[in-house]
């Protein structure tokens, strides 16, 4: 079999992660790279940590590469919201090709789009292709591993899903979206307009724990304000001033239909660890038995992404087409030995 063949669309910190690790695994290559402005034309190696060396040159340029049989999986990486990520998604799809997004709201789309959910549903079916949101958070540690840890109880009564984490590995789009460097002022005012996005994905992580376990969401609500910093802090895409903010506290309350409260805390900004704040996940779980799971440090958000992302190539090669989330796939785990090897003969689309 050929090698799997990938395009990544959107070079920026977390596609451009995503191109280094591809570089070191065994049985994949990266056959084009979707960018805009002045990076069409130029190399892909001038905007990711990894040397060209010997290897063959990959040029960014416009969307038109994505087409009938050019890729195996296309790794899209533009976007947050699902409004935003449709059409390229649904471009994507019509070329016959399978797609993974780092979009947080496309972890569960149907949480708060559900219309477009069932479109992309439809338009991944009808080109026999599947499509998948996933990430760090959501996708992984505050609600697949949430669900991974229930496996082990018989009864669950409460949820509390608790991630500390950093900031400084995400780019510009995310520092935006976290209002890192706002004043508390203009914090409030773009809370109050809707406008401060926080973090983006816990309706979307909520609506999956509750369909992991066979039950809906019955109550749902959010809160945040702002963490903020005493001194200055600069990550590699952000920069905080003293006074201003550095990061969201992020919140959320759920019921679902059974009665069963979830819990979400998210607490997140650049340079925790100059302020002394330890990162860490945490999975506490009120059953049969108790669950109280600690990861300290956290999983970092930068590389986990990358990571999911990348791993969970082979799964959705293989799925049955149409639109999927976390709890249908199998799990995720790293790629190791010749990625080859994970795909069915019969799901190869590039020649």
């Amino acid at each position: 079999m050929e090698n799997v063949k990938v395009i990544i669309w959107g070079l920026g910190a977390m596609g451009g992660g995503m191109a280094d690790m591809l570089l070191t695994k065994k049985g994949i290559e990266i056959v084009g790279v979707v960018g805009r402005g002045k990076k069409i034309g130029t190399s892909m190696y001038d905007y990711i940590k990894t040397e060209k060396g010997d290897r063959p040159e990959v040029l960014i340029s416009g969307e038109e590469i994505i087409k009938p049989g050019a890729a195996d999986i296309v790794l899209l990486c533009t976007d947050s919201f699902t409004k935003n990520a449709f059409p390229r998604l649904k471009y994507i799809m019509e070329q016959g090709i399978n797609v993974i997004t780092s979009a947080e709201e496309m972890a569960y789309p149907a949480a708060q789009q559900p219309e477009l959910a069932a479109e992309l549903d439809k338009i991944a079916k009808e080109n026999g292709v599947t499509c998948l949101g996933t990430g760090i958070n959501p996708g992984h540690i505050m609600d697949l591993l949430v669900l991974v840890m229930t496996g082990c109880l018989t009864d669950v009564e409460e949820i509390t899903s608790r991630r500390v984490n950093s900031l400084s590995p995400f780019g510009p789009a995310v520092m935006e979206e976290q209002g890192i460097g706002i004043s508390t002022e203009e914090f409030f005012e773009r809370k109050a307009n809707n406008t401060m996005s926080g973090h983006v994905g816990f309706a979307e992580s909520v609506g999956m724990i509750a369909e992991g376990l066979g039950l809906k969401v019955a109550e749902f609500s959010q809160d945040m304000n702002p963490i903020t910093t005493d001194v200055d802090r600069k990550s590699p895409y952000g920069f905080a001033a003293a006074g201003s903010c550095a990061g969201v506290a992020m919140t959320a309350e759920a019921v679902l239909d059974n009665g069963m409260k979830v819990h979400m805390d998210h607490p997140q900004q650049i340079e925790p660890e100059q302020v002394g704040v330890q990162t860490g996940d945490y999975v506490i779980i009120k059953g049969t038995p108790n669950v109280n799971m600690v990861n300290s440090p956290e999983v970092e958000g930068g590389l986990g992404t990358i990571a999911m992302c990348v791993n969970m190539i082979p799964q959705v090669i293989n799925a049955d087409a149409g639109l999927v989330s976390m709890i249908d796939l199998p799990i995720p785990r790293c790629l190791m030995g010749d990625v080859r090897d994970r795909i069915k003969p019969e799901k190869k689309i590039a020649k």
